[in-house]
């Protein structure tokens, strides 16, 4: 399938724009430019400024004041960037006026993360999840600056019209797309929907969280597999799951993609059958990278978006990861694992059967995890097989 949008050049020049409101202020936004900078470095784009500005709300043409953009424009004629990056949504009408006026490529935050899903989907399943998600955003915002369905588009007759006729042309291929890419994904969600069948009988436990919190990290070394594990947002984003055992307990252990603040609606939705393993799962992990300052309202955005797919009520095991980069100057690499756990015991060696505090990395407290997760599960797995534990164990 054609891609809808050009491929991200080698060593391309961005900048990214922020707004600063009654919702969001200037200490958040700097946080929010962040990220977004770390969003724009996974798809090898290089970040040469960043602008805010303070408005009580967005401006209907250009989301941003007109002074704004003008010194934007100036900024990106001088020194040769090629995409401004917003890290709120724009409305058609917006991304059109900013495309004619600074003259080149605009994204805002949701169309970046779907250029990045596309990059890391592997599986069928998940690249069809994308081009619909990616379609779906695109319909509305069609400008001749976005026309890139030539070969899809064939001996239409419009070569030379281009305008307007083109982008009617491209709607209509896209919304025929649409259709095929849903029919698609019913077949897999079919097929997805017998394979969950086949399952029953067995606890079923998801990791969840925020991207980069090293879920997939932890999900080799509880399931001893070779999930893709990087220091990337949304290293993977395809539902992977295995078959785990420990104290002779079984369960399934799935990791799916990663959450994150501001996540594009229609990907959610195109997303709904993967995340069907978090929502018919038994347990959740919910794995937080107790590093960031912003790991409270990480915590907040998994919480939201649980609620949102139907799997706010489920029990949950809280594990907070990356103990090791908690003290700024602590050489982990020169410390010994027993030195590790002398430092980070006292203080975060929890008593609550919810939550556990460890270093996937360093493997560090990572008996006390699977302790804690194997009551869990064996409680559920006795309901299930009620002689096959002793009940006066767990």
């Amino acid at each position: 399938m054609d891609k809808l949008f050009p491929t991200f050049k080698e060593k391309e020049k961005a900048v990214l724009v922020a707004v600063i409101n009654s919702t969001q202020n200037q200490e958040t936004v700097k946080e929010y430019l962040d990220e977004l900078e770390f969003l724009a470095s996974t798809l090898g784009v290089e970040t040469v400024a960043e602008f805010s500005q303070k408005i009580d709300k967005p401006e209907p043409r250009t989301f941003i004041g007109k002074g704004k953009v003008d010194e934007i424009k100036e900024f990106i004629s001088a020194n040769e960037v090629q995409l401004v990056i917003f890290d709120d949504d724009l409305s058609p009408s917006q991304l059109r006026n900013l495309e004619k006026y600074l003259k080149c490529r605009i994204y805002d935050r949701s169309l970046l993360i779907l250029e990045i899903f596309l990059n890391r989907a592997q599986t069928s399943q998940a690249k069809t999840q994308v081009e619909l998600a990616r379609y779906q955003y695109l319909l509305p915002r069609l400008t001749r600056m976005w026309t890139h369905l030539e070969r899809q588009r064939g001996g239409t007759g419009t070569r030379g019209g281009a305008g307007e006729k083109e982008i009617e042309t491209d709607r209509r291929i896209i919304r025929n797309q649409i259709n095929i890419l849903k029919g698609k994904l019913e077949k897999i969600d079919k097929q997805n929907a017998t394979q969950r069948k086949s399952r029953s009988g067995v606890v079923r436990v998801a990791l969840v969280g925020y991207t980069n919190v090293g879920k997939s990290t932890l999900m080799n070394l509880m399931s001893k597999s070779k999930v893709h594990a990087e220091n990337k947002l949304f290293a993977t984003v395809d539902a992977t799951v295995r078959k785990v055992v420990i104290d002779a307990v079984p369960f399934l252990l799935s990791d799916t993609v990663g959450f994150i603040r501001k996540l594009p609606h229609h990907l959610i939705e195109s997303f709904k059958s993967t995340l069907n393993e978090v929502v018919e799962a038994d347990i959740l992990m919910h794995v937080i990278d107790i590093s960031n300052p912003a790991y409270h309202a990480h915590m907040e955005v998994v919480k939201n978006t649980l609620a949102d797919i139907g799997a706010g009520n489920k029990e949950v095991l809280y594990v907070f990861n990356k103990v090791d980069r908690i003290e700024e100057n602590m050489e982990w690499a020169d410390e010994t694992e027993e030195d590790i756990e002398a430092h980070v015991e006292d203080l975060y060696k929890s008593k609550k059967e919810d939550e556990v505090y460890i270093s996937a990395k360093h493997k560090f407290n990572i008996d006390q995890l699977r302790e804690k997760l194997v009551k869990k599960i064996a409680k559920r797995h006795y309901t299930i097989y009620p002689n096959y534990l002793n009940s006066d164990t767990y």
